[in-house]
């Protein structure tokens, strides 16, 4: 049976109709931020207080985007007879988001929790050699990196806390019959 002429253009029209009478779901961004999932990759923050200068991240990125600079500092005895010890400052730490491509291998590596992700989008340049942005702009996002969600209630303990625990009752147990005015069974 051969098509009916015009009938892709009527079922072309009947949606056209169906939409349009629909309600718009625009989301007006500027304006209006939009609602982010938790745990949202937007940019990396850094944590300096927990930097060592141990430049595994930077060593482990795929990109080679992380640039680290150090020097180090002595740091005198704190006992008489005691020995110096060194320590890595910081003195730069850059992160060139025109190279990065958001693995999250750095913030995987890194064995003092320093990196974490932001939600932050918002941090587009006009020139390409802006997007390397320094340790002062990883600070500022550091304080939009949304705390870890909560232990769920109905999981085993950790192992670290039962020990923890264990130990400190036993301590406790200990420590009770050396109270005074308690006598020891005999």
């Amino acid at each position: 049976m051969p098509p009916i002429p015009g009938s892709g253009l009527a079922k072309g029209l009947a949606v056209t109709l169906r939409t349009m009478t629909k309600k718009t779901v625009t989301e007006q961004y500027p304006d209006v931020q939009p609602e982010l999932p938790p745990r949202t990759r937007g940019v990396i923050g850094l944590f300096e207080e927990n930097c060592t200068v141990c430049m595994l991240c930077a060593r482990e990125c795929p990109d080679w985007c992380i640039y680290i600079d150090s020097h180090k500092e002595t740091v005198l005895a704190a006992t008489p007879g005691g020995r110096d010890r060194s320590r890595n400052v910081l003195d730069r730490f850059a992160i060139d988001f025109s190279l990065c491509m958001y693995c999250g291998i750095c913030i995987e590596v890194c064995p003092f929790d320093a990196l974490f992700w932001s939600p932050e989008f918002e941090y587009a340049e006009t020139d390409i050699r802006d997007l390397t942005h320094e340790r002062d702009k990883l600070r500022e996002w550091m304080w939009t990196v949304p705390a870890p969600p909560a232990l769920d209630p109905g999981a085993e303990e950790p192992k670290e806390l039962a020990a923890a625990r264990k130990a400190a009752d036993k301590l406790a147990a200990q420590q009770q019959p050396d109270q005074p005015g308690q006598e020891e069974p005999t």
